[in-house]
């Protein structure tokens, strides 16, 4: 439709700060909430960190709510790093919401076995 403008993208890179590695194999998930519920994006970082899916490129995306999960306690177990368990941290969950839906929202994901870091960056 005229006036339309095409959705910027949710882009995703993950780094395992404790490490210092990028989060190869780290299993993410992002949901809409609003409008429209519904899982949009699922699948494992690449070798690089970065969640490689159309939903960067816009698939999928509107103005809403959303909801991005890191699977980081199943990551460190993969990865042979002791944590306890049950780990202290298991799944990462942070929702935040998109009002610009032209604009491009990227989230550096960093992380440890006990906390995460995660914002809106700049891509």
């Amino acid at each position: 439709m005229a006036g339309e403008k095409t959705a910027g993208g949710i882009s995703i890179h993950a780094v395992d700060v404790s490490r210092g590695v990028p989060a190869a194999g780290l299993v993410v998930r992002l949901r809409r909430l609003q409008p429209e519920a519904g899982l949009i994006a699922e699948g494992a970082c690449s070798a690089n960190g970065h969640f490689a899916h159309a939903v960067a490129d816009g698939m999928g995306v509107l103005r809403g709510t959303y909801e991005v999960e890191f699977d980081v306690g199943a990551f460190f177990r993969q990865a042979g790093v002791q944590i306890p368990d049950p780990s202290f941290l298991d799944v990462a969950v942070f929702r935040f919401g998109i009002d610009a839906v032209h604009e491009h929202f990227h989230l550096p994901f960093k992380f440890t076995p006990w906390g995460f870091s995660l914002f809106r960056g700049g891509a």
